[in-house]
């Protein structure tokens, strides 16, 4: 009866081991793919735009590194007064493409810049600026790069009126995101408007 018993309880733990190392190395092997979906979904285009830039191994480290950049920020969001004084400077810059295309880009990219201080981000450096937005914004960060660069042709004299058009587009989308009211909708609903013919033959922005 003793031996049985013994055999039993070596059996028992011998069971024990082998599902814990197969445990462990089920952890080991399905780490990495976790690791990396969950990154993707935050992230979005942008995990690919790292992946690209940097190499899949690099570029989960740098991610992961934004996150944590991050989530030491002042992040806040805005109070009512401050979303609705933001939004009616967006609806002035707007409405001064029609006369002065090239200011009301550089108005927008500045109104872009204040309401990011605002929210929390530095905003010293456009890199670090993008890698901080993309944590949250994955995937409108893009028409950030895209606003930043039409920009700086404006500040040059080397952009057309339709690429300052695009411009203020692209501003429009990150601008929305940070100013967090729903699409198509930056002012309140007691200050709705009509686009400038400019904008209005735009479509709607993607998501």
């Amino acid at each position: 009866m003793a031996d049985s018993t013994s055999f039993v309880v070596v059996l028992s733990v011998v069971l024990a081991l082998v599902l814990g190392v197969a445990l462990v190395a089920g952890v080991w092997r399905n780490g990495p793919k976790r690791r990396n979906e969950r990154l993707r979904e935050r992230f979005g285009p942008e995990y690919d735009v790292a992946v690209e830039q940097y190499g899949e191994s690099r570029a989960i480290r740098v991610l992961e590194a934004r996150e944590h950049r991050v989530s030491k920020l002042p992040l806040r969001s805005l109070a009512p007064a401050e979303r609705a004084s933001f939004a009616q400077s967006w609806l002035l810059a707007q409405q001064e493409f029609v006369d002065a295309p090239h200011r009301a880009v550089r108005n927008a990219h500045e109104l872009v810049q204040r309401t990011m201080h605002s929210r929390g981000y530095p905003v010293d450096d456009f890199d670090q600026c993008v890698s901080d937005l993309s944590v949250d914004y994955g995937d409108i960060v893009r028409h950030y790069r895209a606003a930043h660069a039409l920009d700086q042709a404006n500040r040059a004299g080397r952009a057309n009126t339709e690429e300052l058009r695009q411009a203020l587009v692209h501003y429009r989308a990150l601008f929305e995101e940070l100013l967090g009211t729903p699409q198509g909708q930056v002012a309140p609903a007691s200050q709705r408007y009509e686009q400038p013919p400019e904008l209005a033959r735009q479509p709607a922005l993607p998501r």
